[in-house]
């Protein structure tokens, strides 16, 4: 293992924030969480929410580093792969800047689990850098790893659906048990994934054992018949 300072890719949805506990357990020296704040639709990141990982890195208690990449223009990229190639410019950029604050980069932890277009980005990202990658959920098996956040003590909230069968009822529902075994109903009706990986949903990390402090919501739902999102109306970390 390098030597230096860790780093954890963090949008405070369910994958990133277990890689980051994952990390924590095995002792990695993690001293800064990353957040990208993607201008509009990405390839690259999770996008609904992100501005509640400032609460999220003061409940788990690492200082956050925001990246807020407004001179990307999606207009410049001619498919796929130049955007998401695009998108990964300020984030390195961000990383070489860490390094250079921390001393040295030794590595940098990642919740990818089956997108090989994220993973082979990050992972070539971590090479130039001379980091190493720690991504502990990757192929692993989607229900086995939901069943691990939810036995681990993790509380996940479903901040934003876009696939059939995920209905406004959705919205702001807590991913347990019960949801988890409507979500395999789902997946042989209609082919979702358990942990959302098309796009299907994404989530909100509101509590777990590597948080002091819950995260606590008010909110109100849009849904448009086909997708929808929660809107924050408020936020704050309870007791």
């Amino acid at each position: 293992m390098s030597d230096g300072a860790w780093v954890s890719l963090f949008s405070g949805g369910k994958d990133s924030s277990f890689a980051l506990y994952e990390a924590l357990e095995r002792g990695l020296p993690v001293e800064r969480l990353v957040t990208v704040h993607p201008q509009g639709d990405s390839y690259m990141y999770h996008v609904p929410v992100t501005d509640l990982t400032a609460l999220a890195a003061e409940s788990v208690g690492i200082p956050l580093v925001d990246v807020r990449p407004d001179d990307f223009d999606a207009a410049e990229a001619t498919d796929a792969g130049q955007q998401g190639d695009a998108e990964l410019e300020p984030l390195e950029a961000a990383l070489a800047d860490l390094a250079d604050d921390l001393g040295g980069l030794a590595g940098v932890t990642a919740g990818a689990v089956e997108s090989a277009y994220q993973a082979d980005r990050v992972a070539g990202m971590c090479e130039r850098l001379g980091a190493d990658l720690f991504a502990p959920l990757w192929e692993r098996d989607p229900e086995a790893l939901a069943r691990e956040m939810l036995a681990a003590g993790f509380e996940i909230r479903i901040v934003q659906v876009a696939a059939a069968g995920l209905d406004e009822s959705w919205l702001g529902r807590r991913l347990d048990a019960d949801a988890l075994a409507d979500l395999r109903e789902l997946h042989e009706a209609y082919g979702v994934h358990l942990l959302g990986e098309g796009g299907e949903f994404e989530t909100l990390v509101t509590d777990g054992p590597h948080m002091d402090r819950p995260i606590e919501l008010e909110y109100a739902t849009e849904f448009d018949g086909t997708r929808g999102r929660i809107r924050v109306e408020g936020a704050w970390l309870g007791e």
